[in-house]
């Protein structure tokens, strides 16, 4: 059954404001565990007409999600969505469950509990042992 509509539910798109979002591969398919995949993920945070809708603070590319730390600079949907195009259309395929989760940051303080939370992801999924290990996430602290 499709849920994506109550993730919408109560969604604002707040200039300037932070926003922790994250987007699952359908059927949980661990589609960037593949060099070429995940480069391709990491890359479109970048890409010039996401990052026209939402400035990259930090993100991490798991095998089968992604987390984005982002501040608004249009609307939220359409960021998400864009980036979620791209990285389909640059892999040729259709990779994404519908909809999104977010939560708006609200703080300084949040801001980089929140980064520290996704830089930290693949180690807490042991995926490795050192972060420094993992090449498919970045941070603007760092």
């Amino acid at each position: 059954m499709n849920r994506s509509h109550l993730l919408r539910q109560g969604r604002q798109s707040i200039p300037n404001a932070h926003y922790l979002v994250t987007a699952t591969t359908r059927h949980r398919q661990q589609v960037f565990t593949n060099f070429h995949t995940a480069c391709c993920a990491s890359r479109h945070f970048y890409h010039p007409r996401v990052s026209e809708l939402a400035t990259t603070f930090a993100f991490v590319v798991m095998p089968d999600h992604i987390h984005w730390l982002l501040q608004l600079n249009g609307d939220l949907s359409e960021a998400v969505r864009r980036y979620k195009a791209y990285v389909s259309l640059n892999i040729g395929r259709r990779l994404w469950q519908d909809g999104f989760h977010d939560r708006m940051i609200k703080d300084e303080a949040s801001l980089k509990a929140a980064a520290r939370y996704i830089v930290a992801n693949p180690l807490r999924a042991n995926l490795v042992e050192d972060i420094g290990k993992y090449s498919y996430w970045d941070a603007i602290w760092l």
